[in-house]
């Protein structure tokens, strides 16, 4: 349900407006809310809220007890998140069978106040963020499942079209590497001790020379699809016990993010960036395998696996953008237990795939 108001202060939750809002669901179909008790997590540009519901007696309907609330200023001064995620949870995936999105009963964007928020049931109960577990074959499988259920439904140029999201041109590919190109040479200059040795002229030179290819595999349409594009292991629910169902949540890329992508993408960002290089070579390939079997069992039709895997090739590079973006204003010490892990992982994808045979 997509509705015209947007939340952004905490006296607009009331028992009214959310009694309102599950009638629209017809998750309430008799009787009214009575209590809500609101537990707040407020930071600089998201404030979530996990609410508790008590209904009056005599209410009927699914009656969530609890739910979750985010309200988002998608306004960060030199770049801003559009209604991507508010499009993810209640426009792009609408009627698409075993999709991995959680249910969403509101959302509201407003292109003038650069706000947004989205209403979600609440899945602390069963459900986990995916690095609080070591990943394992079937839990790759389980992502390479859901990630094939989003991308098979936008899987070619007309369909992106019609959604107002069109393959990216070399310009736009040009200006998503330009954004962390700085980075490189930040980390390189303080932290070259920490990368193997030949890693430093190969960073400069796949910034120099991976972008073209990226912009040549624009020209086939075949595997290109809406992406999520951060599937880190935050954004990855898996449940308490077992490996299914695993929901993929927080879409919400900057203006300069590629949004329109090789759908493989998805799945080199998360084995790539955040699972151990040994883990990675391990399962790499059956995951992989995995997900081209349910694009086939999907209808995809015409993309070999030999193509598969030549993409995942060309986009498992693209994982040292991601790690060298996080310094692109200067040497990030703060965070750097994230990113240069994220780096070391990357460049030893790019050696173990001979991804620079790419470009060479």
């Amino acid at each position: 349900m997509r509705s015209e108001a947007v939340i952004t202060r905490l006296e607009q939750i009331t028992a009214e407006w959310l009694t309102g809002i599950l009638t629209r669901n017809e998750a309430l179909t008799e009787g009214h809310i009575a209590a809500l008790t609101l537990d707040v997590d407020a930071r600089e540009l998201s404030t979530s809220v996990r609410l508790r519901v008590e209904y009056t007696a005599g209410a009927a309907g699914a009656r969530p007890e609890k739910l979750f609330l985010k309200m988002v200023n998608a306004d960060m001064e030199v770049e801003f998140f559009g209604p991507s995620e508010v499009n993810y949870y209640v426009r792009d995936y609408v009627g698409v069978p075993d999709v991995p999105i959680p249910r969403c009963y509101d959302a509201a964007y407003s292109p003038e106040l650069r706000r947004y928020h989205v209403l979600l049931d609440d899945l602390a109960d069963t459900h986990f963020a995916s690095w609080n577990r070591p990943p394992t074959l079937e839990h790759g499988r389980a992502l390479a499942e859901g990630l094939a259920a989003l991308h098979a439904h936008w899987w070619d140029a007309e369909r992106l079209a019609s959604a107002g999201e069109p393959i990216h041109d070399a310009a736009a590919i040009r200006r998503f590497v330009s954004i962390a190109e700085p980075g490189a040479g930040h980390i390189i200059n303080a932290c070259a001790d920490q990368l193997q040795s030949h890693w430093p002229q190969s960073i400069y030179t796949l910034y120099a020379q991976h972008p073209a290819r990226l912009i040549d595999r624009t020209r086939d349409a075949n595997g290109f699809t809406l992406i999520h594009g951060d599937t880190n292991l935050s954004n990855i629910l898996i449940p308490i016990n077992g490996d299914r169902p695993l929901y993929i949540v927080d879409r919400q890329p900057f203006d300069w993010s590629l949004t329109t992508w090789l759908g493989v993408y998805d799945l080199a960002y998360t084995m790539v960036l955040k699972w151990d290089a040994e883990l990675r070579r391990a399962l790499e390939k059956p995951v992989l395998e995995h997900y081209h079997a349910h694009l086939l069992a999907r209808g995809i039709r015409g993309y070999s696996w030999e193509q598969l895997w030549q993409d995942y090739r060309l986009c498992a590079p693209m994982a040292v953008y991601v790690a060298t973006e996080w310094c692109r204003g200067g040497l990030n010490r703060d965070t750097m237990d994230s990113w240069l892990p994220m780096l070391q992982r990357a460049m030893t994808a790019v050696d173990d795939l001979r991804c620079a045979e790419l470009w060479a």
